[in-house]
């Protein structure tokens, strides 16, 4: 009887089960508060019974889709007009309202910690903007929201979103990404339109987490670590007392420490090695409509110098899967340069390869080097920062005509004694921020660099040096923590770091690097 009992419990369990498989359920990406975006096509998804015909409705526009085999299904809205907020209808078997949708801008915001880096330190201690409590008292912004992806590695790519949108408010930016936040604040105000973040961001990981199994594998140069990483993970299941004596050595950033020893951790669980992120949360995002991407990171790249040289070919790579999933060739991708740090993860090379994603179409870069705290990683400073990201957007992508960018190095000519520097995104002049220009050096033919003086004429800079009397090249802010450095435009933005060598210079910025891996 009692068999008969549970049999019957189970079988109970069983039938609601398949009940409630049998609901529609949308995305947790559309949930109440969310923010659409405007002006393009719109997919939303979710689950329901093979076969079952799912309607979707919001404003004065209808869509509908067909369940599939697996009983998923994607219907797609277009070209929505911004406003609201409106209730958005989702219809099978069962009803769901979506309530207080908003349409406006919407941005993927991604990367490691600095993205993931919140408005209060109550959620992490190594985080907080400067003024906080300043900036959470006047977040009264109902019109921005914020949806945080939860943190989750997997070897398998997961298709479910995890988290929920939250309108912006005193009592709830204390937990949203402090440039994400800070971004739209930015572009809300400037825009008077409603501005939806989603932020998809790990702490401490790299580019390759990022990316999807296939594009990895048939990729000659990013193959390897994957090939790593499998072998890592075989190992693993295969010796599950195993220590990291015993195992294959897990990836090392630029600025590793010894590895600590003691049991072998899981591989899926180390946000450093390749795919985890993508399938673990990236995935669930895919293809929510966006206006484009914020990217931050830099910090952790693994495999030492090697790795470093890889970087460039890394970021592209992963600038173009992105833009395929989004089925959008003129995605924005908007990224930071690394921030002064005495550190060698951000070192001047670093930054040079970073740089080199502008040779993409759509890209840009805001310059992060003022920022920076000698010691900490995580600079506080984080609403400058937010709001060049900010001007790059409504310059590049929004088409204001402001100067979105710093000064950025073009070219040099060699004038005797003397060299002088041209640049690009010059905007209204340039400037030094001080009594004189500070930050370059300048070298002859025998590469020895020594401090130099430099002066604004129009828009270039002349450098010299009394101890160089034929120089060949010139640097700025070509240091980890170039604290000197203080050319801006006079739209108020920083220069980039530059060189205007070929010269090795890993030698000289690899002290330090670790990585093997």
């Amino acid at each position: 009887m009692k068999k008969w009992m549970l049999s019957g419990a189970a079988m109970a369990l069983a039938v609601c089960g398949m009940s409630l498989s049998a609901q529609v359920k949308p995305s947790a990406l559309f949930g109440d508060h969310m923010v659409l975006q405007s002006g393009m096509d719109v997919p939303v998804w979710g689950t329901a019974s093979p076969g079952e015909v799912v309607k979707i409705r919001i404003e004065e526009q209808s869509a509908q889709a067909t369940a599939g085999p697996d009983g998923r299904w994607t219907a797609h809205l277009h070209s929505l007009k911004a406003g609201g907020p409106w209730t958005m209808h989702i219809e099978g078997k069962n009803k769901i309202d979506v309530q207080d949708v908003l349409v406006g801008e919407v941005w993927l915001a991604t990367g490691q910690s600095n993205m993931v880096f919140t408005v209060s330190k109550k959620l992490y201690p190594w985080a907080g903007m400067k003024d906080e409590e300043k900036e959470i008292a006047a977040a009264d912004y109902p019109k921005i929201r914020v949806f945080t992806m939860a943190a989750r590695k997997s070897y398998e790519p997961q298709s479910d979103a995890q988290g929920e949108w939250k309108v912006c408010s005193p009592q709830t930016v204390a937990d949203f990404s402090a440039v994400g936040y800070t971004f739209a604040r930015q572009l809300q105000q400037r825009l008077n339109l409603p501005v939806g973040i989603v932020t998809v961001a790990y702490g401490g990981s790299t580019a390759e987490a990022w990316l999807p199994r296939p594009v990895i594998a048939a990729d000659e140069q990013l193959r390897p670590r994957l090939e790593k990483f499998d072998a890592a993970v075989s190992f693993y299941k295969s010796h599950p007392a195993a220590t990291t004596e015993d195992a294959p050595a897990a990836p090392a950033t630029i600025n590793a420490g010894a590895a600590k020893k003691g049991p072998m951790k899981d591989p899926v669980e180390d946000q450093h090695q390749p795919t985890v992120l993508f399938n673990g949360m990236l995935q669930a995002a895919v293809p929510y409509a966006v206006r484009g991407v914020l990217w931050y990171q830099g910090e952790s790249i693994v495999g030492g110098k090697e790795g470093v040289a890889l970087y460039p070919h890394t970021m592209e790579t992963l600038v173009k899967q992105w833009r395929q999933l989004w089925g959008r060739e003129d995605l924005p991708f908007l990224s930071v340069q690394l921030a002064g740090l005495k550190n060698v993860s951000n070192n001047p090379l670093v930054r040079e390869q970073q740089a080199k994603i502008l040779s993409l179409p759509h890209t840009g870069q805001a310059v992060a080097l003022d920022l920076g705290d000698p010691t900490n990683v995580h600079p506080k400073d984080k609403a400058p920062l937010g709001e060049r990201l900010a001007r790059l957007a409504l310059s590049d992508v929004y088409g204001w005509k402001i100067e979105g960018s710093g000064p950025r190095y073009a070219s040099m000519q060699v004038d005797g004694s003397h060299i002088r520097i041209h640049f690009t995104h010059v905007g209204q002049g340039l400037e030094a921020h001080g009594d004189a220009l500070h930050g370059l050096v300048i070298a002859g033919a025998d590469q020895h660099f020594v401090e130099a003086e430099a002066k604004i004429e129009g828009d270039t800079i002349v450098v010299q040096s009394a101890q160089v009397a034929a120089p060949v090249a010139v640097r700025y802010a070509w240091e980890n923590y170039p604290v000197t450095s203080n050319l801006y435009n006079h739209d108020g933005l920083p220069a980039a770091p530059f060189r205007t060598d070929a010269w090795d210079a890993l030698g000289e910025v690899s002290q330090g690097f670790t990585g093997k891996n």
